[in-house]
């Protein structure tokens, strides 16, 4: 890097973003505080495997929210000397523990789900249950608007993880709170059981999608081919830029790294080389605000040894 990142190193944008991201984690974890003391009273009340389902996963949205939030408060940490390229993927190890916890509430639902389809048992209260899904269901919706605002704002993997398993439990919610009104208006046993079961395989889609997108961050996959393409045309829009070649990029899930090597006019003064350097790093950042990049110079038509070589480059 030849200059600082403005949208990054502005002390008052990342006290921002750090403070919004605290905020969401606290936020989600208050809801799931405040659901499971309802939820546990009603199934107390009710004895209905769905809302034990929805019970169980406010239980693991709790401890998924508070690792989150350690998460956060870490992964903000600026880099040092053994970590220099900051500590952004802590918020990925997080989101993968949160889908660990998703995948065992989802065996456990669907290991009692066939227990209760053999062995039917009647839901009690059911009106009561109904009352609290209602309240589960208001006060999820508010969490997961508000953790909208928030990804937009900061583009957190972890909050993102946590939103798409809050957007997840909104529709658990609600098969909860239509299994609870079918129980209530009709003799069937078998609604309750159903519907947990079906709830046990959404979470176990969840599970799916947050582990693939936590492993792409730890494995460094590359960025989608189409901001790679941005990142081409970009830098060789600048009327000094030759070419470019061996460009690799990365998502960290706090920021992406993004580094190739620019090819310029082999008479250019070393002065001119890092000034068109500098442009080019100002219309990248102005493009992708989360991003650090390095940019190595080198003489336009030189002949040496390449990655894109070495690797076939995705059309």
């Amino acid at each position: 890097m030849n200059i600082k990142n403005p949208y990054l190193h502005g002390a008052l944008d990342e006290k921002s973003s750090l403070n919004l991201k605290r905020w969401a984690s606290v936020a989600s974890l208050g809801v799931a505080i405040i659901l499971i003391a309802v939820k546990f009273v009603a199934f107390l009340m009710t004895n209905s495997v769905a809302l034990l389902s929805s019970l169980m996963d406010s239980t693991f949205d709790a401890v998924a929210s508070l690792v989150t939030m350690l998460s956060i408060m870490h992964a903000a940490t600026p880099a040092d000397e053994e970590h220099r390229f900051g500590h952004g993927k802590l918020e990925a190890l997080s989101a993968l523990g949160q889908a660990v916890f998703i995948f065992g509430a989802a065996c456990f639902l669907i290991f009692e789900s066939i227990r209760r389809f053999f062995t039917p048992m009647h839901v009690h209260d059911a009106d009561i249950g109904i009352y609290v899904m209602t309240l589960s269901i208001v006060l999820t919706s508010f969490l997961i608007a508000f953790q909208m605002y928030v990804i937009k704002k900061t583009k957190s993997i972890a909050i993102s993880a946590d939103h798409l398993h809050y957007k997840g439990d909104l529709f658990m919610n609600l098969s909860v709170f239509v299994s609870l009104a079918l129980s209530f208006y009709s003799p069937w046993p078998y609604y309750d059981p159903a519907f947990a079961a079906a709830i046990a395989l959404t979470l176990l889609y969840s599970a799916y999608s947050i582990t693939k997108e936590s492993f792409d961050i730890l494995m460094d996959k590359e960025i989608p081919t189409d901001e790679r393409e941005k990142i081409l045309k970009l830098v060789t829009a600048h009327k000094d830029v030759a070419a470019v070649h061996d460009l690799r990029t990365r998502n960290t899930g706090e920021r992406i790294f993004i580094e190739f090597h620019m090819e310029v006019d082999g008479e250019f003064t070393l002065n001119r080389a890092h000034a068109i350097t500098e442009e080019v790093e100002k219309a990248l950042y102005d493009a992708f605000p989360k991003s650090e990049v390095i940019i190595h110079q080198e003489p336009a038509g030189i002949d040496d040894h390449r990655l894109d070589n070495i690797i076939p480059i995705k059309t």
